[in-house]
């Protein structure tokens, strides 16, 4: 069956790095797109980053654009998020997630179909 699993969180100071993985199988082709959200400590779950394997495109939210980039991992199904400069609320719980809207363009947006656990990031001032 599908299975995403997620990885690479960690405690850091303000203006470190994390490199966040997704790992995923059991699709019969690629999925349409890999994303990842977080899930900030009393706020909704937000959009993060995705990346389009139907046409490569990418895209990041505003709140980390310069920051974080999404990419396609060397091993096959992989993709990773690296985080740079990263500050106390980007702090949360970091989600990969599998088959949802993605486009360069125009974003992402729920639902996505296949979830990770998580992996906790943790930025202290």
């Amino acid at each position: 069956q599908v299975q995403l699993v997620d990885s690479g969180g960690g405690s850091v100071q303000f203006g470190g790095s994390l490199r966040l993985s997704c790992v995923f199988s059991g699709f019969t082709v690629d999925p349409y797109a890999i994303g990842w959200f977080r899930q900030i400590p009393g706020k909704e779950r937000e959009a993060v980053a995705c990346f389009s394997y139907y046409d490569g495109s990418s895209w990041h939210a505003d709140s980390v654009k310069g920051r974080f980039t999404i990419s396609r991992g060397e091993m096959k199904r992989t993709v990773h998020l690296q985080m740079n400069d990263l500050k106390p609320e980007d702090t949360g719980v970091y989600y990969c997630a599998a088959d949802g809207f993605c486009s360069g363009d125009y974003g992402m947006s729920a639902p996505y179909d296949h979830w990770g656990r998580g992996t906790r990031v943790t930025v202290s001032s």
